[in-house]
């Protein structure tokens, strides 16, 4: 737990086409903890749309942040766009010197891409599970994964559940109970088919089916990025 009397600078990245739950639900939670200050930086001041629609404006530009304390990444659609931009990239990097960083969903690619999962224990959205061991993290099939000052949460609305983990790191268990109690965040889903392993098989293999593309879209960027990185993948024989 960091001293509630020290000031946290918390960011978040947003960029064209990111699903917007991985932003918006960690929101909830990063902005109400106690002394800090969180903001949303886009790689411009421009506004962008989510990969459905929902217009966001950032708050400056990620070249006018300062050192932060916590940066969240989450992911969506548009992370294929961020995985050769070298100026995300970087800042990424020189933000990873000091910060907790804490990824959402696809997210975990990004950071990857900037070459910083090597060596780490991590996970993300079920459908690119697989793409972690081209970056050189050992995958983990858990909800949330903590690995030092890294946060990873899997798909989408598990960026909630590691938010709240973020913030018992870093005002404690009861801040982060009452964050959750204000949101009256206690999930009763009305399907139990929010995994794969729970899904039924015809809707788990419509849906793999209606990500398909994007799928075989990143797995190309990782097997190139992997290339880059010097990382060699071994094949499932191996």
């Amino acid at each position: 737990m960091i001293p509630p009397d020290q000031h946290l600078q918390i960011g978040s990245l947003l960029f064209e086409g990111l699903d917007q739950i991985d932003l918006t639900g960690p929101f909830e939670v990063l902005s109400r903890i106690p002394n800090s200050t969180y903001r949303i930086y886009g790689k411009t001041t421009d506004p962008v749309r989510d990969y459905r629609g929902l217009r966001i404006t950032p708050d400056a530009a990620i070249g006018d942040a300062p050192q932060l304390d916590v940066l969240h990444v989450p992911g969506g659609f548009g992370q294929e766009a961020l995985m050769d931009d070298t100026v995300v990239l970087d800042w990424l990097r020189q933000q990873a010197g000091h910060a907790r960083i804490f990824s959402v969903c696809t997210g975990a690619l990004i950071c990857g891409a900037a070459g910083l999962l090597m060596g780490r224990r991590a996970t993300t959205h079920w459908a690119s599970f697989h793409l972690l061991r081209y970056f050189g993290a050992t995958p983990v099939k858990e909800r949330v994964v903590i690995d030092g000052n890294w946060i990873f949460a899997a798909g989408v609305t598990s960026g909630i559940d590691g938010a709240l983990r973020l913030a018992a790191e870093l005002r404690g268990d009861e801040v982060a109970q009452g964050i959750q109690l204000f949101m009256e965040y206690a999930p009763q889903p009305p399907f139990n088919s929010g995994t794969p392993e729970t899904a039924p098989a015809t809707v788990l293999a419509q849906t793999r089916q209606s990500v398909a593309k994007i799928t075989a879209q990143r797995e190309a960027t990782a097997q190139r990025i992997a290339t880059k990185l010097g990382i060699i993948v071994p094949t499932a024989a191996e």
